[in-house]
């Protein structure tokens, strides 16, 4: 069957969001003349916009049982998509839902209840992402799936000033999960260890880690605050410039080891490293509380990682 109209369906995160590029660029190259939809949500628009694998992009607002006239909205604009194949990278309840919206007309590689093509593994919620859609890809005819490519990624980082060399540091994260911060205050420690190695620390965050942000560069004035101020693609493009990176198991450190940084990443029991750590050129140091990782550890760690640049 020559298909001509697909849809892709990746609503986030952003750490998954950005292991699906890897995914995102093999169905490009496996259905070169389709006409492909990405379906996401409006946190990942300026990203997709820039991803050189789509010819449209779709924002899905993910209307709640209680909004049935933007379901129906929703329905109808996937119907009226006329997709002959449909891949959900997503693999959730609501993403399986829009099988059922859509009618069950398309092929679809997923995991919704009658779908075409099932990722018919039992154990796949037990997989690393990568290799989770590498082998629903798989199963739906797509039998190579390279790692993320970002080489797409373009951005103007004179705006910063930067003094190199510098290293970026991501101290922030879900702010409902605080069990996966590492403390400020041995960030601040550590970016005070940097330039004591004439290495500006460079701190990352949203609008929301402001005030974290600003009490780690008041122990250390040297450090550059960038908080609110990088898109995604900021961050790639400072990424390859970067001698390393230090942060926690948060979206921007997947934009980091994608980028091609070499990353130490910290872990407490509150998320698995097997199952969703960056891959790349990354170093992981895992606690049950991340309070009992000392400044020493990540410090070693770190001089291990540079040693061997």
């Amino acid at each position: 069957m020559n298909i001509k109209r697909i849809l892709v369906i990746k609503l986030g995160a952003l750490g998954d969001f950005i292991q699906a590029q890897g995914p995102f660029a093999a169905i490009r190259a496996h259905h070169p003349e389709a006409h492909i939809t990405l379906l996401t949500t409006r946190p990942f628009a300026e990203m997709a916009h820039a991803c050189p694998w789509f010819d449209a992009v779709w924002l899905d607002d993910k209307p709640s049982l209680w909004q049935p006239a933007k379901l129906l909205a929703l329905r109808r604009t996937l119907r009226e998509g006329r997709f002959e194949r449909v891949y959900d990278l997503q693999t959730s309840d609501r993403s399986s839902g829009y099988f059922r919206l859509m009618g069950r007309t398309p092929q679809w590689s997923g995991i919704a209840p009658g779908c075409s093509h099932p990722h018919a593994n039992p154990k796949r919620d037990l997989m690393h992402t990568i290799e989770r859609q590498r082998e629903q890809l798989a199963m739906a005819g797509i039998k190579e799936v390279r790692p993320p490519d970002l080489s797409w990624v373009k951005s103007d980082l004179t705006r910063f000033g930067l003094s190199h060399p510098y290293l970026l540091l991501c101290p922030g994260g879900a702010a409902h999960r605080p069990a996966k911060r590492w403390p400020s205050e041995r960030f601040a420690a550590l970016a005070v260890w940097l330039t004591d190695r004439r290495i500006q620390p460079v701190l990352l965050g949203t609008d929301k880690e402001t005030e974290q942000l600003a009490a780690i560069r008041e122990a250390c004035p040297q450090a550059m605050n960038l908080a609110g101020r990088t898109s995604p693609l900021d961050i790639i493009a400072l990424a390859r410039d970067a001698l390393a990176a230090v942060g926690n198991d948060t979206g921007p450190m997947h934009l980091i080891a994608a980028g091609g940084c070499p990353s130490v990443v910290l872990f407490s029991h509150e998320s698995d490293p097997s199952l969703c750590a960056p891959r790349g050129r990354v170093t992981v140091l895992r606690r049950p509380s991340l309070s009992d990782l000392g400044e020493a550890d990540v410090e070693a760690a770190l001089a291990r990682l540079l040693d061997g640049l």
